[in-house]
């Protein structure tokens, strides 16, 4: 079904879809619910007012839109979010579709971002085999809020695209250089300093605050930098933890870190 713009040219195109078996379905669960299937379909799932609204705000136009039949019902203000194609579909499909434990009523499909070129200069924030989602996703976040907007994964560090990543996000991906599958050679490349955290090796962070820029190396949770990105450091840091404690999350240090480099003293 289409519709007709005030122009007379048509208008979004609207496909209600109530089977399972429905091809677009089908690869639009894979792609909400495979960490990976957004390298092979080109395309990533967004779901939620919040992330749909944020990727608008930073001006990307969603590839399609799909939108719950109760939603599409009963919302007033669908038109922010229509795209060029739209897929209406039953309440419980699209909670096939979410692995949320109240799905949202509605996502996008997005494009993937172009793999940006490595800027050698620029404030970075690098992931060495940092494995969980959630701890990706919150670093994004911090990073974005202190002005690291460049972002490197190295080989064995979450997909920085999968569906649990990008919720842990919260839309900070909208407004960083990401990019993944690097080899560790890459930080060779730099022109600033690298700062690599250690949990006992390295400066107080707190005695003398890393320059600004620099390009910030987060570990492994449990194992921390390998060694090969350890040799490359310009400066190791570590966090006091007066409480005693062995380790802190690494999501937590890389906040703790970056705030201190983004406002600290130099």
């Amino acid at each position: 079904m289409n519709a007709e713009s005030s122009s007379g040219r048509p208008g979004p195109r609207v496909q209600f879809i109530a089977s399972r078996d429905n091809p677009r379905y089908k690869a639009l669960k894979r792609l909400a619910q495979v960490n990976t299937e957004y390298r092979k379909q080109g395309q990533v799932w967004i779901e939620g007012d919040h992330l749909c609204r944020a990727a608008l705000a930073r001006g990307l136009r969603p590839a399609l839109a799909v939108f719950s039949e109760s939603f599409w019902a009963d919302a007033r203000d669908k038109s922010d979010f229509l795209a060029l194609e739209n897929i209406v579909i039953p309440a419980a499909m699209m909670a096939g579709i979410s692995s949320l434990s109240s799905p949202a009523p509605m996502g996008f499909v997005l494009d993937l971002p172009a793999q940006a070129p490595f800027n050698a200069g620029a404030a970075t924030v690098v992931l060495d085999r940092v494995q969980d989602a959630g701890n990706v996703g919150s670093i994004l976040r911090s990073a974005a809020a202190f002005g690291f907007h460049q972002v490197l994964a190295l080989r064995g560090t979450a997909a920085l695209w999968s569906p649990k990543v990008v919720r842990a996000g919260m839309g900070a991906h909208f407004g960083l250089r990401l990019i993944e599958d690097l080899d560790v050679d890459v930080l060779d490349g730099f022109e600033i300093p690298r700062v690599v955290t250690h949990v006992h090796e390295g400066v107080l962070l707190h005695e003398r605050t890393p320059p600004t820029p620099c390009a910030l190396v987060l570990g492994h949770e449990g194992q921390g930098v390998s060694a090969a990105v350890l040799a490359r450091a310009d400066r190791r840091v570590r966090i006091a933890q007066p409480g005693g404690e062995e380790s802190l999350n690494v999501a937590a240090a890389a906040a703790i870190c970056l705030h201190a480099i983004a406002v600290g003293p130099r």
